[in-house]
């Protein structure tokens, strides 16, 4: 008999802490996980799986457009923002429905309120119950940070994005990452003027120049505004409701809307950490070692709590290695090389491996491939916009050692391609596999 209440008791019911808490059940385990907002975390509630449907839902402005060059004759086109979003909304709670569902069906109790550390073995539910564990998983994922600037509370996170009441007629973006440049894709897509406002002089820093400069170059040419160089000094909230907004290095502009897309922060504020002699670092992500074992022995943490790897596939490993390692006898380790991603612009980017300037950093000998070219359907649609495909090649040994694309359903083709690269195949392996064509993923193989 165990002296504990649970086996595991994990805090947060996000992408790691339901993949854990299943896993761990289903290896005998006796598991709670508490969830003090909606069970499904950040990406399924209000991250990666809401924004995605706005991404299809501002393409139809582009496809709209096209459909004349087509044959199509659409007589009147209108777009419904509060149709989409109470349509994404609801499909929201279907999801969030089936991760609660997932849970339930193994045996998991959930506690749907806020639960904090009280001691190494001890958590504390805001209802004031005191809950004992064998082991603690941490798994409360990031929260956007908000810069400390006069008048901060005016503007909204990813949080709120999706509850808008209606489109804004100008919105000022905050930011330089995969957030703001996909927030900046889909509203202007849906008619917004975007402003995008970055204190440094580059977006999307980790993927590679040539791509990201690529999508610089088309969001400007389709009206997307950039402000380099800039920093917010006040928000002013005006008469009208609008917003005026001061900066370091720019006469001040005027928006209906301000997105705080500045990085999420670990979220570990409050948890009680300090109670249990669970470490945390500078920035305030849980210190942990390599099976996700914090200072304290009983306590561990997944996901984005760490700040290793900020992507929910990620969570979703740790939460399983956790669970395999201790719970089923499997001893598991996440391995963190070689992970691709994507951003959902538009058009969207996709990338995996080294970059051509890491490549040139820490490589002998690098080998530059690449396809620039404009995709069928833009050219009979009467669109310049230009797709870009790249391999990054080992000089001396001839394996690709990264991929990176810019163009239509480029993540759809860099999760196969993602394969070649993690199985170090050659370049000339990629030369003696025929293409498929017509298609847009054939120049993969049919660069020289």
């Amino acid at each position: 008999m165990t002296q504990y209440d649970y086996d595991l008791f994990v805090i947060g019911a996000g992408s790691g802490g339901v993949r854990a808490s299943r896993v761990a059940a289903a290896h005998g385990a006796k598991v709670a996980v508490a969830e003090e907002h909606r069970v499904g975390g950040t990406c399924v509630i209000r991250g990666c799986v809401p924004k995605k449907m706005l991404v299809y839902g501002a393409h139809f402005a582009e496809d709209v457009m096209d459909a004349a060059r087509f044959g199509w004759h659409i007589k009147e086109c209108k777009f419904d923002w509060p149709v989409l979003r109470d349509n994404v909304a609801a499909d929201v709670s279907r999801i969030e429905g089936l991760y609660t569902q997932t849970l339930e069906s193994n045996q998991v109790e959930i506690f749907h309120e806020r639960a904090t550390i009280s001691g190494p073995n001890e958590v504390r539910l805001a209802s004031g119950r005191m809950i004992s564990a064998s082991k603690i998983l941490i798994a409360t994922g990031a929260w956007p940070a908000i810069p400390p600037i006069e008048g901060c509370e005016h503007g909204i996170t990813s949080n709120e994005v999706f509850g808008l009441d209606k489109i804004p007629e100008r919105i000022v973006i905050a930011g330089g990452g995969y957030i703001a440049n996909e927030f900046a894709g889909i509203f202007h897509e849906f008619g917004s003027k975007v402003t995008l406002v970055n204190r440094s002089d580059k977006i999307l820093r980790q993927y590679d120049a040539q791509i990201r400069d690529r999508l610089l170059q088309i969001s400007t040419m389709n009206g997307i505004e950039f402000l380099f160089h800039n920093e917010f000094t006040k928000i002013e909230k005006m008469e009208d409701g609008r917003l005026r907004i001061h900066m370091s290095s720019h006469d001040p502009i005027e928006a209906d809307t301000l997105l705080f897309a500045t990085g999420r922060a670990p979220h570990t504020k409050g948890l009680g950490l300090e109670k249990a002699g669970v470490e945390v670092d500078k920035n305030g992500a849980v210190v942990v070692d390599d099976v996700n074992r914090t200072t304290c022995p009983s306590i561990f943490a997944v996901g984005d709590v760490t700040n290793r790897v900020q992507l929910t596939p990620i969570a979703i490993r740790e939460g399983q290695a956790f669970a395999d390692t201790f719970f089923g006898n499997k001893p598991t380790k996440v391995d963190y090389s070689c992970i691709p991603s994507a951003v959902f612009s538009h058009p969207p980017l996709a990338g995996v491996g080294l970059t051509e300037s890491e490549a040139r950093n820490t490589l002998g000998s690098v080998k530059i491939f690449t396809s620039d070219f404009r995709p069928m359907k833009n050219v009979l649609a009467g669109r310049n916009e230009r797709a870009l495909y790249k391999l990054v090649v080992n000089g001396d040994t001839d394996v690709v050692v990264g991929i990176h694309m810019i163009g239509p359903d480029a993540p759809e083709i860099l999760q196969a391609a993602a394969i070649a690269v993690k199985a170090k195949l050659k370049k000339s392996q990629f030369d003696e596999v025929v293409a498929l064509h017509p298609s847009m993923a054939e120049e993969l193989v049919l660069m020289k």
